[in-house]
């Protein structure tokens, strides 16, 4: 899906003084943006083309550490440069930024220029390309939540993140007085987003004090990957310029509930027809939704890993809190990992309730659709839907408890190794590896307290 701002329309805006800074992007494994701030005029006379940046920033950690035992870069290789190749269907004003446009880049081989495999973006266009080959594609929305704070980022990180001030005191889901005491903020983000080409529809209060939910219209695959990038980028920025702080830490605090990045995902023909819907079938779902959401659900540990990447991922799973620990499905169910929304019509479609708000969009999309489309292939069959509360539920599939297991279910999926490579799979089993390396090495608050005097 192609931004409706060109590269003619910077041109002219460089020219006539509008814009006087290009953001050149690349997504990193984290899923954030890293690149350069390109002088307007140099880069639509030549930098438009290709810039070039460090291999290091795919393989590094949220530290930016050169992590050693990666293939794919080290210091006996020599660090050397990747190909930004700018995309320019994802130019776009940024209306939060003074004079500012961005644009996302590719990942090229220095030499080859071709994509470099374990680049999130191009690991997602690889899945897409699958279903285009199917005469398929996707449609996805995630819904991202957060919790604001009313202080900056530079007092939370003095504070040693002790002791923080979040704007609302009390839980604040669907509450419109409180959320009216958040509008400098969440009205900022609202427009600004629209105005970056994003069409938001709306935001609201979550299920803690403090926490917020921003969604925008659903997109396909790529694209809104895209935007979920710039989003989170897009939501911080606009905090820090009105002198807050916004976390997208999955659980930031034991006492609150988690922060989710929920996926809503459909299949359609090229030709824009619904292949999810059938009003034949049981809840309008069509034999292919069954077997896409057979395959989610044949290799949710498998997948997990890319839906949560951090230790401290694995700390929202706790029941009773709206995120889930079953990885089942179940018609309308919010206790369920996977649940049905919008059945005998034809917006029919699979929520995945698992990954939290840290995930790389661009991996979680890819790892979904990756094991849909196995599930498709394979013809799985789909089990009977869960009933209930599937926190209670007995015998039935759970969500991997710890990084430690869904890195080894990753790794050992001859699924994802077949859809991704094995290059790309070893890349970020080294990725999963280093996080449970850094933390098995830490001592904790939780650790000195309890046993400082008492062990």
């Amino acid at each position: 899906m192609s931004s409706s701002y060109t590269i003619d329309d910077l041109r002219k805006d460089v020219a006539e003084g509008r814009i006087d800074t290009v953001l050149a992007c690349q997504v990193d494994m984290q899923g954030r943006l890293m690149g350069k701030r390109f002088q307007a005029e140099y880069f639509v006379e030549s930098a438009w083309k290709e810039t070039h940046s460090c291999n290091y920033l795919i393989a590094t950690d949220m530290e930016m550490e050169t992590v050693s035992g990666y293939k794919a870069t080290s210091w006996e290789k020599g660090y050397g440069d990747y190909t930004m190749k700018p995309d320019l269907a994802t130019l776009r004003r940024i209306p939060w930024l003074e004079g500012t446009a961005l644009v996302l880049c590719d990942m090229l081989d220095h030499h080859t220029h071709e994509e470099v495999a374990h680049s999130p973006r191009a690991i997602l266009k690889k899945q897409v390309k699958r279903l285009e080959d199917m005469g398929m594609k996707a449609y996805m929305a995630s819904e991202l939540e957060f919790f604001l704070f009313d202080q900056t980022y530079e007092a939370a990180q003095a504070s040693g993140y002790r002791n923080l001030k979040l704007v609302s005191a009390y839980n604040e889901d669907y509450h419109i007085f409180q959320t009216t005491k958040e509008e400098e903020v969440m009205r900022a983000i609202r427009t600004g987003l629209q105005g970056a080409g994003i069409p938001v529809e709306n935001s609201k209060g979550e299920a803690s004090a403090g926490q917020e939910e921003i969604n925008v219209r659903y997109a396909d695959a790529l694209a809104m990957a895209d935007r979920h990038a710039i989003i989170k980028n897009g939501c911080k920025e606009i905090a820090w310029s009105k002198g807050k702080a916004i976390t997208f830490l999955a659980k930031w605090n034991y006492n609150a509930a988690g922060s989710s990045s929920h996926i809503h995902q459909s299949l359609w023909s090229l030709e824009e027809k619904p292949l999810f819907f059938d009003h034949t079938g049981k809840y309008g779902m069509s034999p292919l939704m069954h077997n896409y959401v057979a395959g989610l659900l044949a290799h949710a540990s498998e997948i997990t890993y890319f839906l949560a990447p951090y230790i401290n991922s694995y700390k929202r799973f706790m029941a009773g809190t709206f995120a889930p620990t079953k990885a089942i499905w179940s018609k309308d169910n919010r206790t369920a990992g996977y649940r049905l929304c919008g059945e005998e019509t034809k917006g029919i479609r699979i929520e995945c309730r698992v990954g939290g708000s840290d995930l790389n969009p661009y991996l979680a999309f890819a790892a979904l659709l990756a094991a849909g489309i196995d599930g498709i292939e394979n013809k799985l069959e789909l089990e009977a839907p869960f009933v209930g509360d599937a926190y209670g539920g007995k015998g039935v599939r759970e969500i991997p408890r710890t990084l430690r297991t869904a890195t080894a279910a990753m790794t050992e999926s001859a699924m994802l190794r077949k859809a991704f490579g094995d290059d790309v799979i070893d890349h970020y089993t080294r990725a999963g590896e280093w996080e449970q390396e850094e933390y098995d090495r830490r001592i904790t608050d939780w650790e000195v307290a309890r046993g400082f005097e008492r062990a």
